[in-house]
C-alpha cells in the first residue's frame, strides 16, 4: 500500500538485502539438547536403530512421501502431505524448532517421528508413521520422540492429536491420553482436539508405558554392530502400510 510521505525525504527508494528479511521471517531457534542415538529391540526380536533426520536424508524422504500421500486407506494421503511439508520446512527454515526421528532396521527405513517446540513449555507431536506392521515400530517411535521432549528436553506438557484411527489407538487409547477443552484449545494440524501428556502423567507411569508393554526399553548406547548395520538408509522396496 502505498502512502504519500507526510515530510521531505532524501530517499524515494530502498534496495533491501534479502538477508534481513530473512531474519525477520526465520524464528530464533533454541537451544535444544541433540537426540542421543538409540536402539531398541523390538517385540518381533528384530532391533530398531533411531537416529536424528540429517539434512543429506532429506531428499530421499521427500521422495518416498510422494509415494506415501498417494495411498488414501489409513488417511496415509494427508499425512503424507502433510509429512512432506513438514520434511521440507525443516529444509527451508520454515518450521519453528522442528525434531525428526528416523528408525531404521539393517539401514531400511521403518519408522518415523517428528514434533515441534512451540516454547520451553509445550512441544507438539507432529506426525508418527510405520512402514513395517511388525514389532510395533510405531508405538516405539512415538514413545522416543515423547521421551526426547519430557525426558530430555524437559517440557512441562506434550501435545499430540490424531488423525487416523491407528495413531488414536496407539498413543492416545493405550497411554490413556486426557484432551484439554475444545475448541478454546486446538492442536495446530487442522484444530483438531488436543491430547496432552504432562511431567505429572510421564513420570507417574507413561515413562514405563512402552517397556511395560513390549517388554524392552531404549538403549542409548547402540552396539558397534547396530551402528554399522545403519550407516547407510536406504527406502524399502514397496509401501508395507
Amino acid at each position: 500500500m502505498k502512502i504519500t510521505p507526510p515530510v521531505p525525504v532524501s530517499v524515494d527508494k530502498m534496495t533491501i538485502d534479502v538477508s534481513e528479511i530473512e531474519g525477520l521471517l526465520q524464528a530464533p531457534p533454541m537451544n535444544l539438547p541433540a537426540w542421543q542415538d538409540a536402539s531398541f529391540l523390538l517385540g518381533d526380536g528384530r532391533t530398531m536403530f533411531i537416529r536424528s533426520m540429517t539434512d543429506q536424508d532429506v531428499p530421499m524422504l521427500l521422495d518416498f512421501m510422494k509415494l506415501v500421500m498417494q495411498e488414501e486407506k489409513d488417511f496415509y494421503d494427508i499425512v503424507g502431505a502433510r509429512v512432506y511439508a513438514e520434511i521440507l520446512g525443516v529444509k527451508r527454515k520454515r518450521l519453528k524448532d522442528p525434531f525428526t526421528l528416523l528408525g531404521l532396521i539393517d539401514g531400511e527405513f521403518v519408522g518415523f517421528a517428528n514434533g515441534r517446540f512451540m516454547n520451553k513449555e509445550i512441544a507438539l507431536s507432529l506426525h508418527t508413521m510405520a512402514f513395517s506392521r511388525r514389532g510395533k515400530v510405531g508405538w516405539a517411535m512415538y514413545y522416543a520422540k515423547t521421551y526426547y521432549a519430557l525426558e530430555v528436553c524437559k517440557a512441562n506438557q506434550w501435545w499430540s492429536t490424531f488423525e487416523s484411527y491407528n495413531g488414536w489407538r496407539m498413543a492416545g487409547l493405550a497411554m490413556a491420553q486426557p484432551t484439554l477443552p475444545w475448541p478454546e484449545y486446538q492442536h495446530e494440524l487442522g484444530g483438531a482436539k488436543i491430547y496432552y501428556v504432562n511431567q505429572d502423567s510421564w513420570n507417574a507411569s507413561l515413562k514405563g508405558w512402552l517397556p511395560n508393554y513390549i517388554g524392552n526399553d531404549m538403549d542409548f548406547n547402540p552396539t558397534d554392530e547396530v551402528r554399522k548395520a545403519n550407516e547407510v538408509m536406504r527406502m524399502p522396496d514397496k509401501l508395507e502400510l
